[in-house]
Order: C-alpha cells, then sequence, then structure tokens
C-alpha cells in the first residue's frame, strides 16, 4: 500500500493533493458551523438574507430608515448572497444551516482554484518538486479548510488573485499580450470587487509590469481591471446611488480617517502572524525561500514578490491591524517561498551534512499541523451564539428579546439569520442606556420581552433574580454553551466573548416550552 501511494506521489502528485484539499473542505463544510468574524457573518449573510425578506438590516440602502448615504461596504459579494438566497426564497428552501451548508460547498469548490493556480505558479517558479510541497500546503496547512469555508472576503479574493497572476506568467498559452493583459485584468478585477485592499496587490502587479518594461500588458491589464471593475462595481453603485464607484470613494474616505477608531498593532505584528501561521521553523524556510528566490532571479519572480512586499508592508504601516487583513499574501509566500527553499537547499551544503535534522524539523512541522488541523477544520465557531438562535427559531412570533450582560460593556450580536425572524433585541450591560434591569423597565414599561438572554455565569443568579423581580412569569429554557475552541479562545482572552447563554422563557407571552 505504501509503494503504491509512493508511485501515485511521484507520478501524479497534484491528484492525491486534490483529494485530500476535497476531503479535508468537505469535513469543514460539514462541521464548521457557525461564523469565525464579525464580517463574515453580519456584514454578509446577516445583510443580504435581510434584503430578501424586505428588510435592510446595516441599513445599507437608501430607502432605509437612517441611512445618510454609501457606508464603504462591498455591495458585489454580499449582492451575490443575496441573489443565493433569493433563489432559495423562491424554492421554499428556509432551512437556515442547510442554507449555509450549501454556502460553505460552494465556497470550498471555489477554493480548489487555489491549490490548482498555486501548483501552476510554483511549477513555473520553482519547479515540479516544489510544486508538490507549495500545493500540499496549500491544502492541508491547518488554517486553510477553515477559512475555505467561510464568507471573509480577504480569503475569497485569493483564487482570482492567484488565476489573474497565472495569466500573466503563462506566457505558453496566451501569447498575445493585449489580450494576455485584459483577461488578466478582468480575473483581477473580480479580486478586488471582492476586497477593494487587493487593489494594493494588484498596484504591485502593475509595477511589476512597468519594472519589466511590459507596457502593453500594463496597459492592458488597465483595461481589463477597469472594464471588470466598472461591471461589478460601479453599475450596482450607478443602480442604487446614481453614481458609479460610489461605496469605494467612502470606503477609501472612511479608512483615511477613522483608522484608529479600531485595533492598532505594532509595524512587525504580521510578520509574527505569518510565522506563526507556517509554524516554526517552517515558516522561516519558506520566509528565507521567499527572499532567496527573489535575489536569485528577480526578474522570473517579480510578479510575486513585489506585490506581495508592497501589500505587506502597507499593511504593517496602517495602523489599524487584523490578523485576517493579511491573509490574501500567505498563499504567495507558501508558492515562492518553496521555490526559493528547494533551491537553496539543492546547492546547501550545510543542510546535505545535517538531513536528520532537517526532516527532524519537518516531522515536528506536520505533527503540529495535524493536531491543529483535526482540531480546527472541525471547529464550530460562536457556536453559542448561533444555537442559541437556531434553538428560539422554532418559536413563532418573536417580537422582543432581551440580552443581559451587566458583568461588561456590552453583549454580543445575535445572528438573527439563525433564528428566522427579524425580532428586536435590547441591550442590558454595564455601559448600556439601561445599565440594570429596574432601570430598562422604566425606559421601556410599555414592552414584553418573549425570551431573555443572559450572557456568562459570573453573578448569574444575582442577575436572574434582579430580573425575576419585575418578570415574574420567566421560566428557564435550556443552557447552550460553545465549543471547545471558543472555550480555548475566551480562556486565552477575554475579549473573545465566547461564553455560556442561558435562555429562559416568558410564559405569558410563550406558555409552554417547544420541544
Amino acid at each position: 500500500m505504501g509503494s503504491i501511494i509512493s508511485k501515485m506521489w511521484d507520478e501524479h502528485p497534484f491528484r492525491i493533493i486534490i483529494v485530500l484539499a476535497i476531503i479535508l473542505r468537505l469535513i469543514a463544510v460539514i462541521f464548521s458551523k457557525g461564523f469565525g468574524w464579525f464580517d463574515d457573518h453580519f456584514l454578509i449573510i446577516e445583510a443580504s438574507q435581510s434584503w430578501v425578506d424586505g428588510f435592510d438590516y446595516n441599513n445599507w440602502l437608501p430607502a432605509s430608515d437612517g441611512n445618510t448615504g454609501p457606508s464603504g461596504h462591498n455591495l458585489f459579494y454580499t449582492g451575490i448572497h443575496y441573489a443565493l438566497f433569493k433563489f432559495f426564497s423562491c424554492a421554499g428552501f428556509t432551512d437556515p444551516q442547510g442554507k449555509m451548508y450549501i454556502v460553505r460547498l460552494l465556497h470550498a469548490a471555489l477554493s480548489l482554484l487555489l491549490i490548482y493556480f498555486g501548483y501552476k505558479i510554483t511549477g513555473k517558479a520553482g519547479g515540479r518538486k516544489a510544486a508538490k510541497i507549495s500545493a500540499l500546503l496549500l491544502a492541508v496547512l491547518w488554517l486553510f479548510p477553515f477559512i475555505s469555508v467561510r464568507n471573509l472576503v480577504e480569503f475569497t479574493c485569493v483564487p482570482f488573485l492567484l488565476w489573474g497572476t497565472w495569466i500573466l506568467m503563462n506566457e505558453e498559452k496566451h501569447k498575445r499580450l493585449f489580450i494576455r493583459g485584459v483577461l488578466a485584468g478582468l480575473i483581477l478585477g473580480l479580486a478586488f470587487a471582492m476586497r477593494f485592499q487587493s487593489l494594493v496587490y494588484i498596484g504591485g502587479i502593475g509595477l511589476g509590469l512597468l519594472i519589466l518594461g511590459r507596457w502593453k500588458e500594463t496597459l492592458s491589464l488597465g483595461v481589463g481591471l477597469l472594464l471588470s471593475s466598472f461591471i461589478l462595481l460601479a453599475l450596482i453603485d450607478i443602480y442604487i446611488w446614481g453614481y458609479p464607484f460610489a461605496e469605494l470613494a467612502e470606503y477609501i474616505r472612511y479608512n483615511m480617517y477613522n483608522y484608529d477608531e479600531y485595533i492598532i498593532g505594532p509595524w512587525y505584528q504580521y510578520l509574527l502572524v505569518i510565522l506563526l501561521v507556517f509554524i516554526p521553523p517552517v515558516s522561516l524556510y519558506l520566509f528565507f525561500g521567499f527572499f532567496y528566490a527573489f535575489f536569485k532571479n528577480w526578474k522570473k519572480h517579480l510578479l510575486i514578490f513585489l506585490p506581495s512586499i508592497i501589500f505587506l508592508i502597507f499593511h504593517s504601516y496602517y495602523p489599524n491591524k487584523q490578523e485576517r487583513f493579511i491573509l490574501p499574501i500567505l498563499p504567495f509566500i507558501i508558492i515562492l517561498g518553496t521555490a526559493g527553499w528547494y533551491a537553496f537547499m539543492s546547492k546547501s551544503g550545510f543542510w546535505k551534512r545535517r538531513m536528520s535534522l532537517y526532516r527532524s524539523s519537518w516531522v515536528l512541522f506536520w505533527i503540529v499541523n495535524i493536531i491543529m488541523l483535526l482540531l480546527i477544520t472541525t471547529t464550530y465557531s460562536k457556536r453559542a451564539r448561533v444555537e442559541s438562535m437556531t434553538y428560539l427559531s422554532k418559536y413563532p412570533g418573536i417580537k422582543l428579546i432581551l440580552v443581559e450582560n451587566t458583568n461588561r460593556s456590552g453583549i454580543n450580536l445575535l445572528p438573527m439569520f439563525y433564528l428566522g425572524q427579524w425580532a428586536d433585541y435590547i441591550e442590558v450591560s454595564n455601559h448600556s442606556p439601561a445599565s440594570k434591569i429596574s432601570d430598562w423597565f422604566i425606559i421601556h414599561k410599555d414592552q414584553n420581552p418573549d425570551f431573555y438572554i443572559f450572557e456568562g455565569a459570573v453573578n448569574l443568579d444575582v442577575r436572574i433574580a434582579e430580573i425575576n423581580e419585575i418578570f415574574p412569569d420567566m421560566e428557564y429554557e435550556t443552557t447552550i454553551r460553545p465549543g471547545m475552541i471558543d472555550r480555548i479562545l475566551f480562556w486565552l482572552n477575554p475579549v473573545n466573548e465566547n461564553q455560556n447563554v442561558y435562555i429562559y422563557r416568558n410564559t405569558h407571552l410563550h406558555p409552554s416550552k417547544i420541544e
């Protein structure tokens, strides 16, 4: 059996790699439910489903109450989900979890392009041996199956960045310079339409073409990019706002003047993130190979190296730092890193004399990676929040939910998509207008919550007793617990609000528990 696999790996490595990639992504589709970050749910899923239901969750559209104009959000990617959910609605398919299985499956299928083009580009840049390892890492690195099924524009745009890059590198197939540039521009425009900041990377590609003296491709790339951007972005904005690129202009304006309102990190933060994601010491090999390949043959590798470095420098300089922002260049570091590292290894006398140490470092990498892969690929992220809404979805006609967490200065947003109803909910926390339930009752005495949600176990008895004095018809319903990884993240950093959710029912409005 081992000899058969070894022979397959030698003769048909990509078949083995793509099968592994499909298996892992299908596991993530089935088991990795929930959402990873705020953006991949509340800016995509919540917004698009609300449009289908005749409601505008984020007040992005001009007809919504409180809308003051373009908000700087990506309406193209959210619009794709709107079209998909509209189709589900017309087909009578209403189960939120069922819809998300299909959404994750579609994203998993898209992510396979990343592995295909990564294999092709690495083969072109560093040969077949490097291509095998590069594609294998793109398929089975611990983080990739998990983020491949998320609605995360920072990663969803990557297959199109790789596709456009491959068109520019595949000179044998695309011999007409103008056509090659236009095709690459059209594909790269898809990446830009999904993630505005990918323009930094695309600009690096254009600059690289100019440095290489490929003027005709530079101009035609611009033509293709403008055409794609006009179709995918400008036409949407003209239809909604009456003029082109309204959302893009607001996105740029907002980020120029509000960069300090979010997480401010040190300039080296993304370097640390990259080193940890790729697992030392292999991450050091990839970093070294990334630079070695460029300095060994800069013209050959400029279209990968230059845009990646520009992207990294831009985000390292920009104060607002979140780990997901750096995701677009991770595959490119793997691609050029493996190409450069294997070129270096073929000539390194140091490592040839220390092959046992070198193999041990890879054994350590694979042990850590497999453990992380099994944990992360099956993680039900934000389980307590999602399952609490899924649980309550069996109760029809919910109008109001009270969410209480006076242990902290805010509450978690409720993912109403899984509730299947657009109920209102009121915050009771340390910094809310009603920091005590008695204050809330004075302000909202005419309102009567259907359900009461308590976040976290700290001081729970006191908090429940305080509400029970005002709402004596309150009855315990159930407790929803977060998944294992959510609990670990909360233990490592309480900022990750992944705690138990305690649900109580108003028996006056809902007399009996629905099983």
